[in-house]
């Protein structure tokens, strides 16, 4: 969901997500923010994630998309597939791709839940490439300026 951009487009500023910073985790975050860098957070269930990048995701101005890693996730529910609609074959970006596209930040969510061949996709993505390789249009997205990949999971794995 791009859940900033579309409040702001119906003219209605949303409210600040309440997060409390307890170290200089927010200027990191702004930090990597400004140069297009990826994020990993780590800590246990309820610590506080997710409200953090929400949090900074609104501080930024920028739309957040949020996926929640699990075993059933694939790559085309991250890159996108074709869908009949019609009578006619679609293209339907995944969420990554739209997060790519437009500039939002991207938040894996328990990204270790999910497999190895789906996360695969997000490696061009973490390095100096910043693409996304769409492999069903024989193409290659480059991030759009503000994208910025934020994974998050659990100590332990």
């Amino acid at each position: 969901m791009l859940s900033n951009s579309r409040t702001r487009a119906a003219g209605h500023v949303p409210k600040a997500p309440f997060y409390k910073t307890v170290g200089a985790e927010a200027e990191v975050f702004r930090a990597a923010a400004r140069r297009g860098l990826p994020v990993l957070l780590k800590g246990p269930t309820g610590s506080g994630k997710t409200r953090f990048v929400e949090a900074m995701a609104h501080e930024l101005g920028r739309g957040l998309v949020t996926v929640a890693g699990h075993e059933d996730l694939t790559s085309a529910d991250l890159v996108g597939r074709y869908l009949l609609k019609g009578g006619e074959t679609v293209w339907v970006d995944g969420l990554l791709t739209r997060a790519v596209r437009t500039g939002a930040i991207c938040c894996l969510d328990e990204v270790v839940e999910a497999r190895q061949d789906t996360i695969v996709v997000i490696h061009p993505l973490t390095d100096h490439r910043r693409e996304l390789p769409v492999d069903r249009l024989g193409t290659s997205l480059r991030a759009a300026p503000g994208f910025q990949l934020v994974i998050s999971c659990n100590p332990g794995y």
